[in-house]
């Protein structure tokens, strides 16, 4: 099957939250899931849904950084714009000083299923983790 068709997953997290491993492996977990549990609400983007769970294209996950809270935001306009289904990740309640004091904090965004040539305009200032 062409990659041209293929249907990606995407979690963006903010590099200057500094989270340890465990922690951003978590957000960007909640950002595949958030995304995807959206989609279920969305009867638009079930086509995609579909696809993404075909044999050939399960599975395909990209993590990427973002630098900051307003490079994330931008993104997720952009894509709301474009009507890719995305979803932004609120952690709270979570103590890890200095970045986690308890408080809503923007931490990822999720985004797709989508084609990569979709959202490679908008992702392509992200770097791969």
């Amino acid at each position: 099957k062409s990659k041209d068709n293929h249907v990606y997953l995407y979690a963006i997290v903010r590099k200057d939250l500094q989270m340890p491993f465990g922690k951003l492996s978590a957000q960007a977990g909640h950002a595949f899931t958030d995304t995807v549990f959206s989609i279920l609400d969305n009867s638009q983007h079930t086509n995609l849904l579909s696809r993404y769970l075909e044999k050939d294209n399960a599975g395909s996950k990209v993590v990427l950084s973002a630098k900051n809270e307003n490079q994330l935001l931008k993104a997720y306009n952009l894509l709301k714009e474009e009507g890719v289904p995305c979803s932004l990740v609120v952690d709270s309640e979570h103590v890890l000083p200095p970045f986690f004091d308890g408080s809503p904090v923007v931490t990822a965004l999720g985004v797709g299923p989508c084609e990569k040539q979709q959202v490679s305009h908008i992702l392509k200032k992200f770097q791969c983790i």
